[in-house]
């Protein structure tokens, strides 16, 4: 079972302590991973086939598996190319400090007129950046069906968000902490209806459902966007549930692929081929089953158990569907149909609610993106969970009625809250990106890397920094999450998340990662005041304390040889393993055959926090009764084929920038990029190897630099080679070039210079065990 050992049975995290007491995780050490070779194959000849017993993700991610697209995919007509000279048709011009934000959204929406009627998955549009700076002051609708968003390389695009007057958020809760999406309205709308909020990238339909024709027409511009996508929302294009034949009271059953539909309603928009939510109605006995009551929370008539699917069938006459998998979930036609007792006396309705106007093959790549906050410090908000900027809670790229869409080469610095966000989307892809702090993390539930109602998509070689937690709240089921490198925890947040996969991540949780560590704006997990228990690897929900915003965590969420560590009791101490069993499956939320709320000598747990080191195997929530002999549970191989082949990226027509500085001073942790020094002055460095963490089949390490002299270094160099059989398979914090089994890694602009009695690092995996021989730094022995 996951849990702390004790610090003399921790071998592996007693060699970590000298490189993370010297370079905290904290620092934002984080370095671009498409410029590293490798990484992890993740196509669906590399697939494992399902191992009995646990859930099948082999159509996890892009199309089920698929590869994520290609410079062979890409329409070849001009017209469907929008070229960064075409753009600067459109007024968008780098580095003028001109709002670039009305071309970027006529170029998407010249697309979308044009482009998007006819293409096709393997006949995608492609807008270009350029290279240099890009500024946006509202957000960007990208409801162009299979387009590109492609960057001249994060190094070279930057999009600087700074949100207008009319983006910003202008009603706030009354202390002033959060936005206030309830209290933001407009004739029949309210700001909820924009949930999970405002981005820079909105991928969603703009489609408005005949009934708010009139509220959209007549709504300020600050709050149009509010009946934006309400051709997709449930409560008006949802169709009523029925009996299935001999189980009164139920539409479908947990394995069934047909659901009963009532006998009236419009199956217009119920279409094979067509996306369709299937929302389970809560009920009072669903709450019981999450050991949530009694409780004096409100219990809300919502559908906490929901999931998209794909349409196979449907059939007029008998008024069903026949879905392309199988329900994960009991479905009631009611939130009283299951015997409960009504919640508020009011019965509510299941559905299927079909994605009426779903956004398809959107991709975004190779550029960086940040959110400007004049005068504020991004220093400030390295380890502080609360918000620096409650109206500024803007999100980087926000996935909403979405599906086959992918992020890659991304870098998201200092978003205003989500960097990556999705809420009713499937089959996404989001691989090989950097994101790296945010300025709000506090109340309301902000500055996550956070999958949000999503089904079915793949998280791999991802690399996070200074964010509050990677989380999966609120159904989210059949995603894989490989290969990640963060500082935060694995959040089960709560609302029945379920049949997830957690394997090869790197987690290493420092202890200034805790609630109380909050100067403004703060709240512990369900927006009480901080807490005083510290985040570890992993956080799960508990029905008695996550009934106050989504439920408990679901069962069969799956842990499988991750390296996780945690720092305890204070920010110098050393970090320890989280559990050291690599190859136990570990099955949250299960007894080997059905759901279990986790417990203590048969009590249930009130909540996660002081509860985290305790171990709930042998019966107590926490199936760990199998084992598995391979490095992965998803891939047949985690060798260094690259995850797809890199896009062809068209050249800028101009000379990229030789920095792209930002806006607002950086953090005082992470200087401004510029070009490391071609011949870095000599001598001065120590280098020190450290292996970080070990497994069956290769090693995590990392080389700490330390300058023992007087005299400041700006710039390092350090080469070394490894034996035959290991490789380097991925690195960070450094530009890594081979010439066989001889590696050279240079410092990048933010980590060159290291004054007197300083250190830097840079890190690496290994495939193989083989360790470093004749190291050298700046042409010294290290």
């Amino acid at each position: 079972m996951p849990r702390i050992r004790a610090p003399w049975l921790a071998s592996v995290a007693v060699a970590t302590v000298a490189v993370l007491a010297a370079a905290p995780i904290a620092s934002s050490a984080v370095s671009d991973p498409l410029s590293t070779p490798g990484g992890l194959n993740l196509s669906a000849a590399n697939r494992r086939a399902p191992v009995p017993g646990l859930y099948d993700w082999n159509h996890a991610g892009y199309r089920g598996g698929a590869d994520l697209p290609g410079a062979g995919d890409i329409n070849p007509a001009p017209a469907c190319q929008v070229t960064p000279a075409e753009l600067a048709q459109l007024g968008v011009l780098p580095g003028d400090g001109v709002d670039d934000s009305a071309g970027l959204q006529a170029a998407i929406d010249q697309v979308r007129t044009n482009c998007s009627p006819t293409a096709g998955y393997t006949k995608l549009s492609l807008i270009s950046l350029p290279a240099g700076i890009l500024n946006v002051s509202r957000e960007l609708h990208v409801d162009a069906d299979y387009l590109v968003i492609r960057g001249a390389g994060a190094d070279n695009t930057r999009i600087v968000y700074k949100p207008d007057a009319n983006t910003r958020y202008d009603t706030l809760t009354p202390d002033g902490s959060d936005w206030d999406e309830d209290g933001m309205t407009s004739g029949q709308g309210k700001g909820g209806w924009l949930w999970p909020g405002r981005g820079l990238f909105r991928v969603q339909s703009r489609g408005v459902h005949s009934a708010y024709a009139a509220d959209y027409a007549a709504a300020p511009a600050n709050r149009k966007d509010i009946f934006e996508g309400t051709v997709n929302v449930h409560w008006k294009v949802g169709v009523k549930l029925g009996d299935k034949p001999g189980d009164p009271g139920f539409a479908a059953r947990t394995g069934d692929t047909v659901v009963r539909l009532a006998s009236s309603g419009s199956l217009a928009a119920l279409v094979p081929g067509g996306l369709v939510n299937i929302r389970a109605a809560n009920s009072t006995k669903f709450y019981e089953q999450q050991q949530a009551l009694p409780t004096e929370q409100p219990l809300l008539n919502l559908h906490m158990r929901q999931q998209i699917f794909t349409i196979a069938a449907v059939d007029a006459t008998a008024r069903t569907l026949t879905l392309d998998k199988p329900v994960e979930y009991d479905v009631p036609v009611t939130s009283v149909s299951d015997g409960s007792a009504p919640i508020d006396g009011v019965a509510y309705d299941s559905k299927a609610a079909p994605i009426v106007d779903p956004v398809l093959g959107v991709g975004f790549e190779n550029f960086t993106l940040t959110q400007d906050e004049p005068g504020r410090s991004r220093a400030e908000a390295v380890h502080n969970y609360g918000n620096m900027d409650p109206a500024g809670e803007m999100h980087g790229i926000v996935f909403k009625w979405a599906a086959n869409s992918w992020v890659r080469g991304v870098h998201a610095e200092m978003t205003g809250s989500h960097p990556i966000v999705t809420e009713e989307a499937k089959n996404l892809q989001i691989v090989d990106n950097v994101l790296d702090g945010a300025w709000n993390k506090g109340k309301g539930g902000n500055g996550y890397f956070r999958g949000s109602r999503v089904w079915d998509s793949l998280y791999a070689g991802n690399t996070s920094r200074n964010l509050r937690h990677f989380t999966f709240q609120w159904s989210a089921s059949g995603n894989v999450v490989i290969g990640n490198d963060l500082d935060s925890d694995l959040n089960l947040h709560g609302g029945w998340e379920r049949n997830n996969l957690f394997e090869l991540n790197t987690v290493a949780v420092p202890y200034g990662h805790r609630s109380a560590n909050c100067r403004a704006n703060c709240g512990e997990e369900g927006g009480g005041t901080p807490d005083d228990s510290n985040w570890f690897p992993i956080w799960w929900g508990a029905g008695k304390k996550a009934v106050k915003w989504s439920g408990a965590s679901g069962p069969r969420n799956v842990f499988f040889n991750n390296a996780m560590t945690k720092q305890l009791g204070s920010d110098t101490a050393p970090y320890v393993d989280y559990y050291a069993d690599r190859h136990r499956v570990y099955q949250f939320g299960w007894t080997g055959s059905a759901y279990q709320h986790l417990d203590v000598a048969g009590a249930p747990i009130a909540d996660w926090a002081h509860n985290e080191q305790r171990d709930y195997t042998g019966g107590h929530g926490v199936d760990a009764s199998r084992t598995d002999p391979g490095a992965s549970l998803f891939l047949v191989s985690v060798g260094t084929t690259p995850t797809s082949a890199p896009p062809t990226s068209r050249p800028p027509t101009s000379a990229p920038p030789t920095s792209t500085p930002p806006t607002s001073a950086p953090p005082t942790s992470r200087p401004p990029t510029s070009a490391p020094p071609s011949t870095p002055p000599a001598g001065g460095l120590t280098a020190t190897f450290t292996r970080t963490s070990v497994w069956d089949t290769g090693y995590g390490a990392t080389y700490t630099l330390r300058n023992p002299g007087t005299a400041t270094v700006t710039g390092w160099v350090v080469e070394f080679d490894l034996p035959a059989g290991s490789a380097v398979s991925s690195s960070w914090s450094a530009t890594q070039t081979r010439t066989g089994q001889h590696y050279r890694f240079v410092n990048l602009g933010w980590n060159g210079t290291v004054k007197p009695g300083g250190t830097a690092s840079f890190g690496f995996n290994v495939t193989g065990l083989g360790v470093p021989t004749g190291c050298v730094v700046n042409g010294r022995a290290c």
